[in-house]
């Protein structure tokens, strides 16, 4: 099926090489399913019933909020659906996992409590259900890692386009300024700015994408460096196509290699980052589902909650090796000796 949307002869030999690399296809397909049960996490894991029969109606908890008084509580501001006094015929479909990343289990004695039939992977320091926070995070891991990767792949392909198709004083002008920012310590400046505003999603992703894309704009500029000066590019002058024509006509489509084969790689590093600021405590603002988050837990219950070093690590650790492994079949799919 892909194969026939596939018109580019090139682009299908790449496309066939990569389906030949079984680890990287099995990797893909792991960080598919994934992706899959994390960003549909509400009906694998939470403490609300995806469909539930109560007093004659059907109501999709789920999918939309209800108001206690819609079940005849008026002392009560949030539904506790656990709560509900079910009558014969009421009925409610549960998650497989009945807690959301947010909630204490109030019937354990001591926290952080180790892995039993009611948490499997044990909870945290405060009572949440460390599976439910794991699988969200993965969500939150990705979500921050692609829009990340997003702006950029913009940002590179932006400048460093601009630098290598132009050249002369612009392209000397543009690589000083890329020199100066890609001394800064962009680690530490996070942490800064972190500890001076409030932190979210997005303040993480604006800030990390100021710096992140000088890395990749010196590819991108090497490629349109190397293409404007082929003949395809003469030809198309020549027949009288405009500059703007030229870029997204001819030389962008031919100077995305090291975007495409460098993408796994740089949502690993982002995933990764995002962690390392968590763990800080320089991330997300609690109380946000994030590996990182746990994995400081751990680092203070180290000795008697071995489950929070265990089971978060694992996760991050696979995530990356497996984007480590879809990376290296791009690559290797996009090689040029290889064609």
């Amino acid at each position: 099926m892909i194969e026939r949307w596939i018109k580019n002869s090139l682009q299908l030999k790449r496309y066939r090489r990569f389906k030949k690399n079984r680890r990287a296809v099995t990797a893909l397909c792991f960080l598919a399913i994934v992706g899959l049960f994390s960003f549909t996490a509400e009906i694998w894991s939470n403490s609300k019933p995806i469909l539930m029969k109560y007093r004659g109606g059907i109501y999709f908890p789920v999918v939309k909020a209800y108001h206690p008084t819609v079940f005849g509580i008026s002392d009560q501001f949030v539904t506790n659906y656990r709560a509900l006094e079910f009558q014969p015929g009421d009925w409610a479909v549960w998650p497989p996992n009945p807690w959301d990343p947010f909630e204490s289990n109030q019937k354990v004695a001591t926290y952080p409590s180790p892995p039993t039939n009611v948490n499997l992977l044990g909870t945290d320091d405060r009572g949440r259900d460390v599976f439910a926070r794991i699988l969200y995070g993965f969500r939150t891991s990705m979500t921050f890692a692609v829009v990340l990767w997003i702006l950029t792949v913009i940002l590179a392909i932006s400048f460093g386009g601009v630098m290598g198709y132009v050249g002369g004083w612009v392209d000397m002008i543009g690589q000083r300024l890329v020199e100066i920012m890609s001394s800064v310590p962009v680690l530490f400046l996070l942490i800064i700015l972190v500890s001076i505003f409030k932190p979210s999603l997005l303040m993480l992703v604006l800030i990390t994408a100021i710096f992140s894309w000088i890395f990749l704009s010196y590819y991108v500029r090497g490629e349109f460096l190397r293409n404007r000066k082929l003949e395809y590019v003469d030809a198309a002058y020549a027949i009288g196509v405009s500059h703007w024509g030229v870029i997204f006509k001819h030389l962008l489509p031919n100077s995305l290699v090291p975007v495409v084969t460098f993408s796994p790689f740089i949502i690993a590093s982002d995933i990764y980052r995002l962690a390392a600021l968590d763990y800080l405590g320089f991330g997300l603002p609690p109380p946000s589902p994030s590996w990182g988050e746990l994995l400081n837990q751990a680092q203070h219950h180290f000795t008697t909650a071995w489950w929070l070093a265990l089971f978060p690590a694992l996760a991050l650790f696979c995530t990356l090796v497996l984007l480590a492994l879809f990376g290296d079949g791009v690559r290797n799919a996009y090689d040029p000796r290889k064609t």
